[in-house]
């Protein structure tokens, strides 16, 4: 009796093009845009830095070796390096291509979004990560010791409600001025909205039904950094916020698509949607125009600038988070935390 061949489990069936494909819609289709941009912005300059430090294209997976230079390229500030350091070349080359800023050290988080997107492609062919190797893994973690700073704010600012009547108030008659004026007024009083909630606002995502008995405006994103799509809560917008956006909306004669556009210098409503850079530019112009710095703040002080407004006006923190949605209690707190302090009795103690 001959004995029986060894059992061999039959090889995992390999995915067609077809399948290949449809993987790949899927995780565009689930990712956010923002997230999207993010991933094509981080490989186009690993896939450049590759390139200039080894004159060679990105393998899936990559190699441990090519990781670990990647970290130690971007562990130090390469001002102090010699010409003839490689690193520096490299560098120079990626700030000739106007994919870096400056020779000065990353930042550590700017360094950690990179090689997410890096691992993020490995996931998405369901390979490997190199930066999953105990030496890189140690490198990266002595990096982010050694190159740690402060957080630097998102705005210098925060635009309080003083600040954003300044705003308000350079805002006149032109289609662009009732424009900025809606999306100032909307981007602070629900809650303190980012640039891409802003500009992704699409007309059918608001509800005017109320509006006329009651002066509110419904407002549904379809989702945000810390809600996904369908768990988003509806926001509201009262009284003059609610009229600033109701007037845009019947200045631009916005019947359809995005709600919030370009305006050319006819003063003509053009039909794409707003960028994100250009609710920056909106901010900087309005800031330039009530005569304060274009850097005393960014858009980020909306965020900042209501929930600091609510502090000072004692609004419980819970109801500001309703509408600003933070999902962390003490990433809230800290705006609260800022106004506490100075009104603090203690701090008055030496008279």
């Amino acid at each position: 009796m001959k004995p029986s061949a060894p059992y061999l489990p039959a090889a995992a069936p390999a995915l067609s093009e077809t399948d290949q494909e449809a993987l790949t819609d899927l995780y565009v289709r689930g990712t956010p845009e923002n997230t999207l941009r993010a991933y094509e912005r981080d490989l186009l300059y690993v896939t450049a830095w590759k390139a200039a430090r080894f004159d060679l294209a990105l393998r899936w997976p990559e190699a441990e070796a090519t990781a670990l230079a990647f970290v130690l390229d971007h562990a130090r500030d390469l001002n102090d390096a010699p010409p003839e350091d490689r690193a520096r070349q490299v560098a120079e080359a990626l700030i000739a291509q106007g994919l870096r800023k400056s020779l000065a050290c990353p930042a550590p988080s700017t360094l950690d979004r990179r090689i997410a997107s890096w691992l993020a492609f490995h996931r998405m062919k369901n390979l490997a990560s190199p930066f999953d190797a105990p030496q890189v893994k140690q490198a990266r973690s002595k990096a982010r010791r050694a190159a740690a700073r402060p957080p630097a704010p998102k705005s210098q600012h925060p635009i309080t409600r003083d600040v954003l009547e300044q705003l308000l108030a350079t805002c006149r008659g032109s289609r662009r001025d009732c424009r900025d004026r809606a999306i100032l007024m909307l981007g602070w009083a629900s809650g303190g909205r980012r640039r891409s909630e802003i500009t992704g606002l699409m007309f059918d995502d608001v509800s005017l039904k109320e509006f006329d008995q009651k002066s509110l405006v419904w407002i549904s994103l379809l989702e945000t950094k810390t809600t996904t799509k369908g768990e988003t809560p509806r926001l509201v917008l009262k009284s003059r916020a609610a009229q600033a956006l109701v007037h845009w909306i019947e200045v631009g004669q916005i019947k359809t698509g995005p709600l919030f556009r370009p305006v050319s210098k006819a003063d003509r409503v053009l039909k794409r949607r707003l960028s994100p850079d250009a609710i920056y530019q909106i901010v900087k112009h309005r800031l330039r125009l009530a005569g304060l710095p274009e850097d005393f703040a960014s858009p980020h002080g909306l965020r900042s600038g209501f929930l600091t407004q609510a502090a000072l006006d004692g609004a419980p923190i819970q109801a500001a988070m309703r509408l600003s949605l933070h999902r962390s209690m003490a990433q809230a707190q800290k705006y609260y935390d800022d106004v506490d302090i100075a009104e603090n009795p203690a701090a008055d103690l030496l008279g």
